[in-house]
């Protein structure tokens, strides 16, 4: 484990404090996973975003390469810089040092950076990669940051990394919709990871986008028993829709869903 900043071994201002060492932290790597439109990145970026406001050093990975998640988050005038993912997963070795000189960082939060693909890039855009790179670059984000979430792509079947992050992560949130989509998702899906690797009672499995009228009940009898219930907001999907999903929710509607997210923290990261 690195010895990090007291700031953050993010931040690349000219006026950083000296390195001073300091307890490495227990923290962990969640990876956020479910049906499509179950609001995985939004979950995973507002909980990236909670650990980063509690001044906890917190690595942000979004898998999708299919519709990239980077522009979706925050203007691109937000970031200190524009790398790719892609990059990163291009080289055959991937080392400690090609991980952290690819990251993007926000100019408004250094405890935070981010390793995604950027607008207009696909799964064709580079060469394709290897479960063995996963691995590499999955080890060395935990070397980086003693927090690391995992943003899933849901076609797990043809994406590695999503694939791998699932069966290597300390935690898993496993996100639906209160319909028989979501269950036809997981009913397809999940004879996939049916591998020794893959631990089930480190799952967790969250109603997602749940409005007030679907009552417990309902919940109950289409996604079984769940450890949490994330509210939908409108504020939320504002920000989701205007492609700033790290700025802060302030609106009486999000009340319950920062409760919520609050909760996951508590449980998965113990803070």
């Amino acid at each position: 484990m690195m010895n990090f900043k007291k700031r953050s071994i993010f931040h690349r201002g000219a006026n950083d404090e000296p390195e001073q060492e300091v307890q490495a932290e227990s923290g962990g790597m969640l990876a956020v996973w479910g049906s499509p439109g179950s609001g995985k990145t939004v979950a995973a970026v507002k909980l990236a975003k909670a650990l980063a406001d509690k001044k906890k050093n917190v690595a942000l990975l979004l898998c999708d390469m299919t519709a990239p998640m980077l522009p979706c988050i925050c203007p691109p005038s937000e970031l200190e810089c524009e790398r790719s993912l892609g990059g990163i997963l291009a080289v055959p070795h991937i080392s400690d040092a090609l991980i952290k000189n690819n990251c993007v960082t926000h100019k408004r939060m250094p405890y935070l950076t981010i390793l995604g693909m950027k607008k207009g890039e696909n799964e064709y855009t580079y060469p394709p990669y290897t479960e063995q790179q996963a691995i590499e670059l999955l080890d060395g984000l935990r070397k980086l940051a003693p927090y690391v979430v995992v943003d899933c792509g849901s076609y797990i079947a043809n994406d590695i990394l999503s694939a791998v992050a699932l069966m290597e992560a300390d935690s898993v949130l496993r996100l639906a919709n209160c319909d028989l989509k979501s269950i036809g998702y997981f009913s397809s899906q999940l004879p996939l990871l049916k591998d020794t690797k893959w631990d089930a009672d480190k799952q967790y499995k969250v109603a997602s986008n749940v409005k007030p009228q679907q009552a417990a009940e309902h919940i109950g009898k289409v996604l079984g028993a769940v450890a949490f219930k994330l509210p939908y907001s409108q504020e939320l999907e504002e920000q989701y829709l205007s492609g700033n999903l790290l700025a802060d929710l302030t609106m009486k509607d999000s009340r319950l869903f920062r409760k919520e997210l609050d909760q996951i923290l508590k449980e998965v990261f113990g803070c």
